[in-house]
């Protein structure tokens, strides 16, 4: 019973993980169809953030959960201002410059703290299960993507600003003839995305090494999970990270990380080949 329980907190703590990182590029992604290959930097700079802020003396938890995601929040809406504000709409040229941003990212990160492993070590130490342990930063990481995820549903649902943004999403021309200044609205959508991107970062700092290059390992996986997940952000990107992410644990479990990985490939292959629109193409059609 106990090797069962200590088993599903790692299922778990892989699927947070995956809906964690996936998160921010579903916003932007899902709501503004802006196809950012620089999302995995984003990512990175959460991370880097962090690190930094606890290097300067900023408690560790200020520095993951503010520090990471309001730096990372501004330069997106640096970036949405100078590049993606005169490529909506122009999905290839997107595409360019956001891979040209990541490789400069990449480069400028690396010029400035070199090719080296940096990171800080998980806190909340272990949690005993029977004859088990597992990390209490993973049931941490677990219950904060579930806040995090539910917050944005919040926002999104229930508040006037939610209901602008996906408005103007929907339909900016009618957005903008009744008087909703549909810029700002793209500025803050694209900003509050590459914030949580950076809170992502900042919170899986602790489990991976933090190098420049570390946004190439979640740049897949975050889009195969939302595109896999469908139309509807938040419902299909969970329900596709609960699925992805639970056949990643059992394939790294059962066999090794790579097959794992694998795995989880071959299940999204096959699901975009039964559900071309996704799973809430078919499934959850109202959900958000």
């Amino acid at each position: 019973m106990d090797a069962i329980l200590a088993t599903g907190i790692q299922a778990l703590t892989g699927i947070a993980s995956l809906l964690l990182v996936s998160l921010g590029l579903a916003i932007v992604f899902g709501m503004m169809r802006v196809i950012n290959l620089a999302h995995g930097e984003f990512l990175m700079l959460g991370a880097y953030s962090a690190i930094l802020a606890v290097e300067a003396g900023v408690n560790l938890w200020v520095a993951m959960l503010v520090v990471a995601p309001v730096c990372v929040g501004l330069l997106g809406a640096v970036v949405e201002r100078l590049v993606i504000r005169r490529l909506y709409g122009r999905m290839v040229d997107t595409m360019l410059a956001t891979w040209g941003l990541s490789l400069a990212l990449i480069g400028a990160v690396t010029m400035a703290f070199g090719n080296s492993v940096a990171g800080f070590s998980a806190p909340l130490g272990s949690v005993q299960i029977g004859a088990y342990s597992t990390s209490g930063y993973g049931l941490f990481l677990i219950g904060a993507t579930v806040v995090l995820l539910l917050a944005v549903w919040m926002v999104l649902r229930f508040t006037p600003v939610g209901l602008i943004a996906r408005g103007t999403m929907q339909n900016a021309g009618m957005a903008a003839a009744l008087g909703v200044p549909t810029e700002r609205v793209y500025a803050l959508s694209f900003a509050a995305g590459a914030a949580v991107s950076g809170l992502a970062g900042a919170l899986m700092a602790p489990f991976s090494g933090v190098v420049p290059t570390m946004g190439t390992a979640y740049i897949a996986k975050c889009f195969i999970t939302v595109i896999t997940g469908g139309a509807a952000m938040l419902a299909g990107t969970a329900t596709a990270a609960g699925l992805l992410g639970s056949v990643n644990t059992i394939g790294t479990f059962a066999f090794t990380p790579v097959l794992g990985e694998v795995l989880m490939l071959g299940v999204a292959i096959v699901l975009l080949r039964l559900l071309p629109q996704g799973i809430t193409g078919r499934f959850f059609r109202r959900a958000l």
